[in-house]
């Protein structure tokens, strides 16, 4: 559930994301909450498999494990444009760490911090 890469490297992934009418996680006109999280956790992917793709690797498949201090300030609507950023905080083993930023006109709308497990592609 995004639309583009804007940027990506080993600490930090960004992602562009414009939410349509018939979307599965737009009701009333609003996109909801599990879409912004939806949003951030492809972010995280997206920045994991661009840099798989870097190294030659295929991208690796990722499990939400846990979500902590989730603020959502506004649902954004139709047509607005989610610009999407996760800072890779840390890694244990196969858990991910990172911090998950979400801006709609440079303003804030949403944020978290997500464990994501990565299964191993051996």
């Amino acid at each position: 559930m995004i639309d583009d890469i804007v940027s990506a490297d080993d600490s930090v992934s960004k992602t562009s994301f414009t939410v349509r009418e018939r979307h599965l996680f737009v009701e009333g006109g609003i996109f909801t909450e599990q879409g912004l999280v939806e949003n951030m956790a492809q972010t995280a992917a997206a920045g994991t498999g661009y840099k798989a793709q870097q190294d030659g690797k295929p991208a690796p498949v990722g499990f939400i494990g846990a979500l902590k201090n989730l603020k959502i300030s506004k649902l954004p609507g139709i047509g607005e444009t989610l610009i999407t950023e996760v800072l890779f905080k840390m890694q244990v083993m196969n858990a991910h760490i990172v911090q998950a930023t979400v801006r709609v006109n440079e303003q804030e709308i949403a944020s978290c911090e997500l464990k994501i497990f990565l299964q191993d592609n051996n």
